[in-house]
């Protein structure tokens, strides 16, 4: 019997199209759309399907955009009678994570998607920062350098993508520090194209405000485990977990511990649901070869059925 984890992608798989022949095909992506569209009052299928992939890549469009896609490919998966047995998502895609589990319903993940894109958003206004991969160096020695660069400016480690995969995040004089350092250690500095410094300390002005509004949203207990970002663990208490989407936006994102959760609890078959394949990608890197599992990728009707035909 196979133990099927859903991955949920964030922001960094967008691309102009996505989740298009997911609409043409189901009415209830279109419904979705249609309630996402509404809550929001953003025109996320023009947006999606046709772009601009400037005004897509913003912040407060992008978070419920990718969402809403990430949420057409769950219902197109579960319409087939296909669940995990669990969950996780990079980011942004926790919250979609969480609604496959039935923590959150579809209008309050859009809700809280859309209302964090705008904190994010503003506070990175207030706050202007950069972030970059560093890739080559183990987590200690990128602390270890961010530690020591913090007289320069606030920098931190903002993902654990892989093992020797790792986004740094802060005041931009600072992460160019950090960058120049590692380079000197022999390790790949790569800047990324973003409008924040996202999961650092310059949006800490958005965590009280943040946290207040997820005290507005019913938050159930999964039906399934969800493993969170900020712990690499999953929890049955609503409470909590409400409280680690609150942690969520100025800490870490654990994806490498929580990918070796996935391998301790035998997930054998690994689906990323949503835009893109980033998530498969470090999936490959991060799985040893001694582990035998399968791969797929749900981000259209081809690789829909491809996935269906395998499993079902």
């Amino acid at each position: 019997m196979s133990k099927i984890a859903f991955l949920f992608p964030g922001q960094g798989s967008q691309s102009v199209g996505m989740g298009h022949d997911f609409y043409q095909e189901y009415d209830s992506v279109r419904d979705l759309f249609d309630m996402a569209e509404e809550v929001t009052k953003i025109n996320l299928s023009k947006l999606c399907f046709k772009g601009p992939m400037e005004d897509l890549t913003a912040t407060v469009n992008l978070q419920p955009a990718v969402t809403a896609v990430n949420l057409a490919a769950l219902a197109a998966t579960e319409q087939v009678g296909v669940r995990a047995d669990i969950s996780a998502g990079h980011s942004l895609g926790e919250y979609s994570a969480l609604t496959a589990a039935g923590v959150l319903s579809r209008e309050d993940t859009i809700r809280v998607v859309h209302k964090r894109g705008i904190l994010m958003h503003r506070e990175a206004t207030r706050h202007p920062g950069a972030m970059c991969a560093i890739v080559g160096l183990p987590i200690d020695a990128v602390n270890a350098l961010c530690a020591a660069s913090r007289e320069v400016g606030l920098v931190s480690v903002a993902n654990h993508n892989m093992e020797t995969q790792i986004v740094i995040s802060g005041e931009p004089n600072a992460v160019e520090t950090v960058s120049r350092q590692a380079a000197a250690q022999s390790a790949r500095a790569v800047p990324l194209k973003v409008s924040g410094a996202w999961h650092s300390e310059l949006i800490r002005g958005a965590e009280g405000e943040f946290r207040n509004f997820l005290g507005t949203i019913e938050f159930q207990a999964p039906a399934s485990p969800v493993i969170h970002n900020v712990t690499a663990r999953d929890t049955d208490d609503p409470n909590q977990i409400r409280s680690n989407m609150a942690d969520q936006l100025c800490s870490p994102v654990r994806w490498f511990d929580s990918m070796h959760r996935l391998l301790e609890e035998q997930v054998d078959t690994f689906v990323e649901i949503g835009p893109g394949k980033v998530l498969t990608g470090l999936l490959r890197k991060i799985v040893p070869p001694e582990h035998d599992c399968r791969m797929f990728n749900v981000n259209s009707m081809k690789t829909f059925e491809k996935y269906v035909h395998a499993v079902t």
